[in-house]
């Protein structure tokens, strides 16, 4: 079982008891965002695992399903996928890093390229009155 099975088993438990999504939205307070990205299996959408359990404990009590089985059916799921790698976060957090220098320099680029216009005179200065 996978993250998009036990979501799957999710959604059909709250299908059989005849509850929405909005429902259960109301009442667990979650918004239907997180919950859709629950029932889907969408992990990457969803915060850390501390609230995904709190999730799932609300979720389960709102349709009826008791709540430690649920978390124990996804602590199952969680364990079977495999953390990355350290190699695989330390090339996204670097990637992250250049995408953030790339903006910081466009930015800083056209800042420079507005300020030489005004100084030589084709562009209105800001400040004159």
């Amino acid at each position: 079982m996978d993250h998009v099975e036990f979501g799957k088993y999710l959604s059909q438990q709250r299908e059989l008891r005849g509850l929405s999504r909005d429902e259960v939205s109301q009442v667990t307070k979650i918004s239907p965002s997180l919950i859709a990205a629950l029932e889907e299996g969408q992990m990457e959408r969803l915060p850390s695992r501390v609230f995904v359990v709190n999730y799932i404990r609300a979720y389960a009590t709102v349709i009826g399903l008791a709540p430690e089985e649920a978390i124990l059916r996804y602590e199952e799921v969680d364990k079977a996928t495999p953390e990355p790698s350290p190699v695989v976060l330390e090339r996204e957090r670097r990637k992250r890093a250049w995408l953030a220098l790339a903006v910081l320099l466009v930015v800083a680029l056209g800042v420079g390229a507005y300020v030489a216009l005004v100084m030589t005179g084709k562009a209105p200065n800001p400040l004159a009155r």
